[in-house]
């Protein structure tokens, strides 16, 4: 990892201006430039093949997947406050919006074209919508093993749609399992060379990586297996290529979308909207600007949606953040989002005058390099770990894999999200009623421990309910603890709610509790709160009543004060 920056450039001026302009350039001196020229020289080498790659898992030429860098780049300079993070094609969301997309429209015609730079607007309205009312959060509603079985299933897509341009076939249509099946069906005409060519790429790349992520492998590779095809004449033998690409410069144009097709994309665009905020808090986090900073997600919402705005204008598709290439120039030292603009710079030249150096480019090369990133993106340690720790969790894996990969991928990312909600409040209903014991020897209530055999009082029952108390496991609380009451010999004195845990109470809840409260009134028995740490809980208690209803005498710092002021009134 590089040294840290020096003490010139200080914490992004996001969090004082208002609306920073060039955020990432506050505090730049002229120090600085050589090590965002070496990361911005390391990130075009990177890019250059990537972004081609992207672009024609998408069903775009080449040159699009450029143009989505140059206006990814440009928007996020201008209104992002990360100085690392790289905007661009991405390939966890190509094949969201690819398929949703081909439902409507036939790849590689104009209207499909129109509507992904439709859809880029789209998505970038929603994104700076986000950023504007600070809706960061989003980001933590994908629980981790459905982020890991929603990246395992978009992978999947990536080699499959891969596949014919490995093997040198004529890419099927239909569903995923129907292309598969085609593939199977034509082994026997594969091309060697094709074959030769793509994982001599995908090999060099993983080989690069390993050795150091510094090194553009995908870059070599695809120089090496272009010279090949240029001097064997591969061609001849079968070997597909690029052809001619048109060197024409990005103009700014307003895509061709009516109405009507533009409200048919919009639950498409909020799925990839929700897909890139994910990726965007996570990258931004992971790769914090200045040591000691707050990560301004939000802001970097805005700088993602203004590149999906220019992606859109430029006749491109959706762009998204990208962790591998942010870690690139995090590596290299970048210092400011100078090193993205740098190598925006070279991509547009490279448009402008070295298009025709493309033009043999072997497919089945490109064909590598994606399978080198849904060998990235594939967490298989992560699934192994999950599956060893919580087979409940591997299931929401597997389920969200299957289903991206089963049905209509937008459809399965959907179906991610909402298990990943249900998870979330499936986890907050399953919380139970625990019976605290005495530490032998000491004043100390704790939950029961395996290690040692903790003692409890006839008369006092202590209970800890270990989660937020909210409408959602409220009427189950107040069960389990009515059913401990019961059970309990009698006669019982004191009821002590061990509090700690609680560290919200919605109104449903408070109005529960109150219920429970006078039961064990009713029936003689005394009530206290002990540990009511959340300031939040303790306002909550107030403004709903609780508090009013037992008395502020009944809330106590610790069990054993509890306990002793109940005996002492007795």
């Amino acid at each position: 990892m590089p040294e840290p920056a020096p003490s010139s450039i200080g914490k992004p001026r996001s969090a004082a201006l208002p609306w920073p302009f060039l955020a990432s350039l506050s505090g730049y001196t002229a120090r600085n430039l050589s090590q965002d020229l070496a990361a911005g020289l390391t990130l075009a080498a990177i890019a250059i093949p990537e972004q081609m790659a992207t672009a024609r898992l998408g069903g775009f030429s080449p040159e699009i997947g450029f143009v989505a860098f140059i206006a990814g780049t440009l928007g996020f300079a201008a209104f992002g406050a990360n100085r690392f993070l790289s905007v661009g094609a991405d390939s966890t969301i190509t094949p969201i919006f690819g398929g949703g997309l081909m439902i409507w429209m036939v790849v590689g015609t104009p209207d499909y074209a129109g509507m992904a730079g439709a859809l880029a607007l789209l998505v970038g309205v929603f994104l700076i919508c986000g950023g504007l009312f600070c809706l960061g959060w989003i980001a933590d509603l994908l629980s981790l093993p459905v982020t890991t079985g929603f990246l395992a299933g978009i992978s999947v897509h990536i080699v499959v749609s891969q596949l014919p341009g490995l093997l040198g076939l004529p890419p099927p249509s239909g569903g995923l399992l129907h292309r598969l099946g085609a593939i199977a069906m034509q082994l026997d005409r594969a091309n060697v060379y094709c074959i030769a060519i793509g994982l001599s790429v995908l090999c060099l790349t993983l080989g690069a990586e390993y050795r150091s992520a510094r090194i553009p492998g995908a870059l070599i590779g695809l120089l090496i297996a272009t010279a090949a095809v240029v001097v064997f004449g591969l061609e001849s033998h079968g070997v597909s290529v690029l052809d001619v690409i048109p060197g024409k410069l990005p103009r700014l144009s307003w895509p061709a979308a009516t109405l009507d097709e533009l409200l048919h994309v919009v639950p498409l665009a909020l799925i990839i909207s929700a897909v890139i905020m994910l990726q965007t808090a996570a990258t931004t986090r992971s790769f914090v600007s200045d040591p000691g900073a707050t990560p301004v997600v939000n802001r970097d919402f805005i700088g993602v949606g203004a590149g999906n705005i220019l992606a859109g204008l430029f006749g491109a598709f959706p762009v998204n953040a990208s962790p591998p290439r942010t870690a690139i120039v995090s590596e290299t030292g970048a210092r400011s989002q100078i090193a993205g603009l740098l190598a925006a710079l070279l991509v547009l030249l490279l448009i402008a005058f070295g298009a025709k150096l493309l033009a043999h480019v072997p497919n089945a090369a490109l064909a590598g390099v994606l399978l080198f990133i849904a060998s990235r993106i594939f967490h298989l340690r992560a699934i192994i770990e999950v599956f060893h720790q919580t087979f409940e969790e591997f299931a929401l894996i597997m389920i969200t894999m299957v289903s991206i990969v089963i049905l209509p991928i937008e459809t399965g990312v959907g179906i991610g999200i909402v298990l990943s909600l249900i998870h979330g409040v499936w986890t907050t209903t399953r919380a139970n009623l625990i019976e605290f014991e005495k530490v032998p020897g000491t004043s100390i209530w704790w939950a029961p421990s395996g290690k040692h055999k903790g003692e409890t009082h006839r008369a006092i029952l202590v209970v800890a309910f270990q989660a937020p108390l909210s409408f959602l496991n409220a009427y189950s609380f107040k069960q389990r603890f009515l059913d401990e009451i019961e059970r309990r010999p009698k006669p019982l004195d004191l009821v002590v709610l061990e509090a700690s845990s609680i560290i919200a109470i919605d109104f449903t809840a408070s109005k529960i509790l109150a219920e429970v409260i006078q039961h064990c009134q009713s029936l003689g028995v005394a009530f206290s709160v002990a540990r009511l740490e959340s300031v939040r809980a303790q306002k909550s208690f107030a403004i709903f009543g609780v508090m009013e209803l037992l008395g502020e005498d009944h809330f106590f710092h610790s069990v054993d004060e509890a306990i002793q002021a109940s005996a002492k009134s007795v």
